[in-house]
């Protein structure tokens, strides 16, 4: 149900540039001079759940979710901020699972407007990093080819399938990585 690219259940500066394309042929542009990763908080929820209806419209996270994401304990939630005016332009959440050693990454999202630019990929590099777990996972929408060709990018690979997951009938496909070789 979201559109492509970094919409997922990845200093100081100037201005970020827009997306320069989508195409497959595109590469990524990346200048972490104009992005910041930071913790995520309770405060943050206002904005939160702009990025997320912006994200995943109809398969947005209802507001309660959004507040255990941003307040249960032992989450791993941050975002990526806007170094020219602080705008939250992104988000992260993992959930760690000490006993079955896997950490979940329970939504990614980028700004739309902000795609192709490395906020996904600094984002969920960033929250493997934290979660600190031999495996990662994530599910994505089948539809979801920009998020697809990140998460392949950065060593995932698919486990798994839950049918018709989301609300329009698309379903999830399970990745997984090994993430022995985060540093």
């Amino acid at each position: 149900g979201e559109p492509e690219g970094t919409g997922e259940r990845v200093s100081t500066g100037t201005s970020i540039p827009r997306p320069l394309g989508r195409g497959i042929g595109h590469n990524i542009h990346m200048d972490t001079s104009r992005f910041s990763i930071v913790p995520a908080t309770w405060r943050d929820l206002t904005a939160l759940r702009r990025l997320e209806n912006e994200c995943f419209r109809e398969d947005a996270w209802p507001v309660l979710d959004l507040i255990g994401a941003l307040t249960l304990p032992n989450m791993v939630r941050l975002k990526a901020i806007n170094n020219e005016n602080g705008e939250m332009i992104g988000f992260i959440c993992g959930d760690p699972d000490t006993r079955q050693q896997v950490g979940w990454i329970t939504t990614v999202c980028v700004d739309p407007a902000y795609r192709r630019q490395g906020i996904g990929t600094a984002l969920l590099d960033e929250c493997e990093r934290q979660l600190r777990l031999p495996r990662i996972r994530l599910s994505v929408a089948r539809s979801n080819h920009g998020a697809l060709r990140l998460y392949e990018q950065r060593g995932y690979r698919k486990v798994d399938v839950w049918r018709q997951y989301y609300r329009s009938g698309d379903d999830a496909l399970v990745l997984e990585k090994n993430s022995l070789t985060i540093p």
